[in-house]
């Protein structure tokens, strides 16, 4: 049963499109068909992957996050400075040094708190999940700016930068990262009682209270892991940049919301999959990828990328009343 849902007909849309994408910019560049570039591809979209992965949670719930973007900047800023500067504490007269392991932790620990508040706004102070996810994108990026003074934070080493551009048995760590969160989030969503929770709270919220689920509980848990794996991302961009940037993750929410609706999750809830967003952000990848080596301007692609939007949300909405009627 679960096999038939990933492999519907409108799963299989993002998989054909990828196809036929692939068939063309080979056609058109010579340089888009090489393991360079395959790996290249990879490499790109390994932040965006990270930030729909927590977001086909959050949508599958029926919720939104508009916030991933600026928790990336606020968790990379947070990170590169415990690492490079550490912290005082005046009131002790202490100063702490920070470990690798310890600002990866930091900064995994500020989206978790940053997932925690936006999710108890959704659940205890009823806001809508657009509006308190939009006032934590601006809290965010306001104590990035605070934080860093509007400077970027850098020189952070080697060994930290490993995690962004380094290679392990041939394949780049940011690959490793995410493909290790893909396979983790799966399992999470197919074969556990938290998986099919969720499901259950984004088909019909008030049909899974009736039935005796926590629905706050699991509506608070997708916000929360939502916002480590944006704490995450923080760490890959940084790392892979070697640079903290009060500015990083402007516009990100978007691309990651694109890959998850282009992948076939329902902006309604209840219905998508983790595998269907890889699709989505491997079709966005390709897409930008090919552009650029056509040399398209920048400009074009953000339109291109608009335009496979507005495409993929009226093939759901298409796909959703027919549901209905038949």
């Amino acid at each position: 049963m679960k096999i038939v849902h990933l492999l519907s007909a409108r799963r299989l849309q993002s998989l054909l499109a990828l196809l036929a994408m692939i068939v063309v910019l080979s056609v058109l560049s010579d340089r888009f068909l090489t393991p360079e570039n395959g790996w290249n591809i990879l490499r790109q979209i390994s932040v965006n992957l990270c930030l729909s992965i927590g977001l086909t949670l959050v949508i599958l719930s029926a919720g939104i996050d508009l916030s991933v973007g600026a928790v990336l900047a606020l968790a990379g800023a947070l990170a590169a400075s415990l690492l490079k500067s550490g912290v005082d504490l005046p009131a002790l007269g202490v100063h702490l040094e920070f470990t690798i392991a310890g600002a990866i932790l930091a900064a995994v620990a500020v989206g978790v708190i940053a997932g925690l508040v936006n999710g108890l706004v959704v659940t205890r102070l009823l806001l809508p999940p657009f509006v308190a996810t939009l006032a934590m994108m601006s809290i965010a990026r306001g104590l990035t700016l605070l934080w860093t003074g509007g400077f970027p934070i850098t020189g952070l080493g080697d060994t930290f930068g490993f995690i962004g551009t380094g290679m392990l048995l041939g394949v780049p760590m940011p690959v490793w990262i995410v493909a290790t969160l893909v396979v983790a989030t799966l399992f999470v969503c197919h074969r556990t009682p938290f998986g099919r929770h969720l499901y259950a709270v984004g088909g019909s919220e008030r049909a899974a209270r009736l039935t005796g689920l926590r629905v706050n509980r699991v509506k608070v848990a997708v916000y929360v892991a939502a916002g480590a794996l944006s704490g995450l991302a923080g760490l890959i961009v940084t790392a892979r940049l070697d640079s903290a940037q009060p500015n990083a993750g402007l516009g990100y929410e978007l691309d990651a919301i694109a890959a998850v609706v282009i992948g076939g999750t329902s902006l309604s809830g209840g219905r998508g999959s983790v595998a269907g967003t890889v699709l989505g952000c491997l079709l966005i990848g390709v897409l930008n990828n090919g552009l650029t080596l056509l040399d398209v301007s920048a400009f074009w692609q953000q339109v291109v990328k608009g335009l496979v939007t507005i495409l993929a949300v009226a093939l759901d909405r298409y796909g959703t009343r027919s549901e209905r009627l038949s």
